[in-house]
Order: C-alpha cells, then structure tokens, then sequence
C-alpha cells in the first residue's frame, strides 16, 4: 500500500492520515476534499497533497471515505471505474447498512470493507485532528462479503490498524445498526432532549445553578446538528426501538418514584455506568 486516498479531510479523516503517520506509514497520503478543508490537513500535516476524486482513487491502493454518510454513499455511486483491481475502499460512517448496500450495488465484490471507529470529539475540523484518536477504542468492521477478512488488502488494513491501536470488532451492517442505536444514538438524543427541556422550562441563569453532572449530561447537546442528520436519516428503525425502550424506561421510573423499583433500576444503571468507564 504506497498511496492511500482520504475523501473527506475533516476530523476524522485527518485523524486516520496523522494516524498512519504516527504507526509509520512511509507512503502518500492524497486529500480529497474542500480547498478549505486541504488547507487545513495540509497545514496539520495529515495529508501530503490534494488531488480530484478520480486521480486519487486511482492511485490508491486504500481509499478512505471520511465524509458525512448521504456523501460517503454518492461517492460509493462515482469510484467503481477508477479503482485498482487489487485497492480496497472503506468508510468512517456511523450508520452501515445503507452505505454496505450501495457498495454492493456499485462496487466489486469484496473491495469493500464498511466500518466505523467509535472514536470522535465535539468539534470539527482538521484542525482538531488527532494522531491518537483512535488508540484504544472500538473499530468496527462490517464486511459485506465472507471471505473478504482473508484478502490480501484487507489484511494489510487490519495491520494498520493495530498499528493504530485500534480495537477491532466484526459484525454485521444490521447488528451495528442496532447496538449503535443505543450507545450512540440515544445518548445524543437524550443528551439533546434534556438541554432542549431545560431552555423551555429554566431561564439561562437558572440553568447555571447546577453542579457538575448537568454538563456531564449535556456534553453531548453540544453536537452539530448536521453531524447528526445523515445518522437519524439512515438508521430510523433501531433509534425508534431504542427511544421506545427510553420512554418505557422513563415512564416507569416515574410511576415507581417511590418504591424499591427505583432502587433497582438505580442498580442496574450503576452496573452498565461502570461497565462503560472500563
């Protein structure tokens, strides 16, 4: 692997090229992206030069898709014609089985290997890119073909990855798509829901009469709405089981305020609280 082509240089894809760097990739890294968006990986160090969507794709033998997911999905659409026979593309998406469809639409069997780093901040923008991002935290891997976990590309990719220190973990598109709907997509929902509350039931300087576990709480109500569009739009099944779980949750809770229930649940949600810290 000499070349790899980021499309999309913003935090997560200037994450991935620091990344390489920092384990030791001694190749080209081209940036495929807005000149703003360049600039700023070219100046962060993250990529080595910009080149059009065609020409780097050709060039590459890993082309990483870093853009919002309805934009991962049109590329998928474009790539097929340009991409070397023994090239492997995947994706940063936070949702799977809309872009794994797509690729199996667009691209050749087994070039395309969807996934998703469980790695991220708030803020946008290559400028907030960071070598360790993904160090220590879970990489899922989606393959939409069986033996692709044993081609010669996806095994260089898995090295790199570990090299990267992330944590892999295989599954399906589906099964992703469920178990993000809860540790992921509910928790910015709810977080947002909260802040939401408390700006139509608190004037502001109520809101600053609080400790610290409100801004915990509302860490997450800082996120970009249009972070989140493409996520709400590609995964509405799983967020409406998952939110429709919350609300049972939540009505429960406030029908046995009172009772050792709450007690119970207090229990439970110490066990998961401490499981997640790990």
């Amino acid at each position: 692997m000499e070349t790899v082509a980021i499309v999309g240089t913003g935090l997560m894809g200037a994450s991935f090229g620091l990344a390489l760097k920092k384990a030791g990739f001694d190749g080209k890294i081209a940036g495929v992206s807005s000149p703003a968006a360049i600039e700023e990986a070219l100046d962060h160090g993250a990529i080595d030069f910009a080149a059009p969507l065609e020409e780097a794709v050709a060039a590459a033998g890993l082309v990483y898709l870093a853009q919002p997911i309805s934009r991962i999905i049109e590329t998928i659409a474009k790539i097929g014609p340009f991409l070397r026979p023994d090239a492997l593309v995947t994706d940063a998406g936070s949702t799977k089985v809309r872009i794994c469809e797509q690729a199996l639409r667009n691209l050749p069997l087994g070039q395309f290997l969807g996934a998703h780093p469980l790695a991220g901040k708030e803020k946008r923008g290559a400028r907030e890119a960071d070598a360790g991002l993904f160090a220590g935290r879970p990489y899922v891997l989606t393959p939409v073909d069986a033996g692709q976990m044993e081609t010669a590309a996806v095994r260089e990719f898995l090295k790199w990855l570990g090299a990267i220190d992330a944590r892999v973990a295989i599954m399906s598109a589906e099964e992703h798509d469920r178990v993000v709907a809860y540790t992921s997509h509910l928790p910015q929902l709810l977080s947002t829901t909260l802040a939401a509350t408390l700006a139509e039931r608190l004037a502001p300087g109520e809101v600053r009469i609080s400790g610290p576990g409100l801004a915990d709480a509302l860490r997450l109500a800082g996120s970009a709405y249009e972070i989140w569009v493409d996520i709400l739009a590609t995964n509405p099944g799983p967020i409406e089981t998952a939110l429709d779980a919350a609300i049972a949750r939540l009505q429960e809770l406030r029908s046995n305020l009172n009772s050792s229930q709450t007690g119970r649940t207090f229990e439970i949600a110490n066990e998961v609280s401490a499981r997640a810290r790990r």
